[in-house]
């Protein structure tokens, strides 16, 4: 049944009148008239009295009436309180984002988004797997990627750049010496992130000694140990440098290593919790880049 049919029966029985319901709904009185014709015919019983003068509702009508009109508030409260349809974006925002950036910038940045959208709860889920966010039902994904993304189911926004540079501790240094060109890293011990092992204008060298991993965090935390020195992306090692629990090194040779993504299924409608995410983090990576440049 045709729920727009119950609707008018509604406003019908409320106004007693097919014209004065016709006119609050923008119909003529004909195409009023042929509707509750229709929705008596499926319901196989009269709803109205109708006489040249007045329409009254029949016993039938009544209990119809009683039954209905209720369930049809309460339908239309629903609808007009989803959350998406508020003015104010609201909801859970279920977010993917690899384990570094989200135990490093994530959460300082939505401790300040949640001061302005309190009605936005957050749940997070980091992992180094690239999930499908539409089979496993994420909201949106922060990634990492040398090359643009080119998935045509998704959409992606550049949210900044990500680079690479040089660090060790100072208790490190103090024991093995300064470096003061690339070409001094080959005396020095290494912290190696397996997937990233360091590129020009570092020398390449068959046998360095050191430590290898496979978490970018792992690496930061050798490293500010005192294993050797590492090649690490700068929005990690912000904290430590300004505390003085390493130093950046060689500070004119750093390495692009592609942007920061914020991916989102492609869809005629964007939650509004999306955008607003994604216009808050273009706002905060505005003002505090993930970059050194």
């Amino acid at each position: 049944m045709d729920l727009n049919l119950l609707s008018l029966f509604v406003e019908v029985a409320k106004t007693a009148s097919f014209t004065t319901a016709g006119t609050k709904l923008g119909l003529p009185r004909s195409s009023v008239s042929r509707s509750i014709a229709q929705l008596e015919s499926e319901l196989g019983v009269q709803l109205f009295n109708r006489t040249t003068r007045k329409v009254s509702l029949s016993t039938a009508g009544v209990a119809l009436y009683e039954r209905v009109s209720p369930q049809l508030v309460e339908l239309r409260r629903a609808l007009g309180s989803l959350p998406e349809r508020e003015e104010e974006p609201k909801g859970e925002l279920l977010i993917t984002a690899p384990t570094d950036i989200g135990v490093t910038f994530l959460p300082e940045a939505l401790a300040a988004f949640r001061l302005r959208y309190p009605a936005i709860t957050i749940d997070a889920r980091l992992t180094p797997r690239v999930v499908d966010l539409v089979a496993d039902g994420f909201d949106l994904a922060l990634r990492v990627s040398i090359k643009p993304l080119t998935d045509s189911s998704l959409v992606a926004r550049r949210l900044s750049e990500l680079e690479m540079a040089l660090y060790a501790a100072p208790s490190y240094l103090a024991r093995r010496g300064p470096v003061r060109t690339p070409e001094d890293t080959l005396q020095h011990d290494w912290v190696y992130f397996r997937t990233a092992m360091p590129p020009p204008p570092f020398p390449k060298a068959t046998k360095r000694s050191g430590v290898t991993g496979d978490d970018l965090l792992f690496v930061l935390h050798a490293v500010r140990a005192g294993l050797g020195i590492g090649l690490l992306p700068s929005f990690l090692t912000r904290d430590d440098v300004a505390s003085g629990q390493l130093v950046q090194l060689l500070p004119r040779h750093t390495v692009r290593t592609g942007s920061l993504y914020f991916v989102y299924p492609k869809g005629h409608t964007v939650p509004r919790k999306v955008t607003a995410f994604r216009s808050f983090l273009l706002e905060y990576l505005a003002t505090r880049p993930l970059s050194l440049r």
